[in-house]
């Protein structure tokens, strides 16, 4: 067997112990909103997120949870039915409450790579997306906060988690989990 095949499965067997163990364990993540999976009563530091040029959103990065500054967070896929169904829902909770929050869909697709830009870009195009949408490729904010797709997360200026939910929601549903953090202000 040749050296490359034999690191490929390697590497594959590898990417499948890692699925197993997250499928048996689950990710590390805390109990309470606010917990982190350290058990600290805010999440570490922020990721720096990569955002793509898209309406309402300009290319560049962006550093989430923003420190100081209440913060919304939708992370979805262009390939998640109910992430679609729920984008009407996003687009009236950003019109109510856009103003007051730091609103950003954010995406783990490898955008760039196995999905272009454009695809996510007339993706959100399709869907009325007009606030920021970034790319998480590694999963590392999505791991910190998520276990499912769509998955949706508020957090209050001081960094600690106020609500956070899996599935599709409706509008009120997310005014409702935004206004906890900012009630928190």
């Amino acid at each position: 067997m040749r050296r490359r095949e034999l690191l490929a499965g390697g590497a594959s067997v590898g990417a499948l112990g890692v699925a197993g163990a997250i499928a048996v364990r689950g990710l590390p993540v805390g109990d309470e909103p606010g917990e982190a999976a350290d058990g600290g009563g805010s999440d570490p530091a922020p990721v720096e997120i990569e955002t793509i040029d898209a309406p309402g959103s300009r290319a560049g990065t962006i550093e989430l949870p923003t420190t100081g500054e209440p913060t919304f967070v939708d992370f979805f896929g262009t390939w998640c039915p109910p992430c679609e169904k729920q984008m009407p829902a996003l687009v009236e909770a950003h019109e109510r409450l856009g103003d007051e929050v730091r609103f950003v869909s954010v995406t783990t697709e490898d955008v760039g790579g196995s999905v272009s830009e454009q695809h996510v870009v007339d993706w959100w195009n399709e869907h009325d997306g007009n606030w920021a949408v970034g790319v998480d490729p590694t999963a590392e904010l999505w791991a910190r906060y998520a276990t499912g797709f769509p998955y949706a997360v508020a957090i209050d200026a001081s960094g600690t988690v106020q609500w956070s939910e899996g599935g599709a929601k409706t509008t009120d549903e997310f005014v409702a989990g935004i206004e906890r953090a900012l009630d928190d202000e």
